[in-house]
């Protein structure tokens, strides 16, 4: 996040009554992509509102069943063949166009 337009980390803390913007940085604080300021702010503000705690609690929960669910297994020779392949393109010199 360089300071990009909806960048979380470059608006103001929220504060114990900013529920939308509580809520609008939901999913970064869920994947640890704000600064610890901001991380603080949301937390003090989950901690103080109970509206958006539940919020937070349902995301979180859904992440989670997304990331088991979403687990699929990869056959060993598909694995092998793009492990052989990888490692031949990291070892042949790339030409210049």
């Amino acid at each position: 996040m360089d300071g990009q337009a909806g960048d979380p980390n470059m608006e103001e803390p929220a504060s114990g009554g900013d529920c939308e913007q509580a809520l609008r940085t939901l999913y970064y604080f869920l994947d640890g992509e704000l600064t610890q300021e901001r991380k603080l702010a949301i937390q003090h503000h989950l901690d103080e509102c109970s509206p958006c705690l539940e919020a937070f609690d349902f995301e979180a929960e859904l992440k989670i069943v997304i990331a088991r669910s979403c687990r699929d297994q990869v056959p060993e020779r598909l694995r092998r063949r793009v492990a052989d392949v990888l490692s031949q393109a990291s070892e042949t010199p790339r030409k210049l166009v």
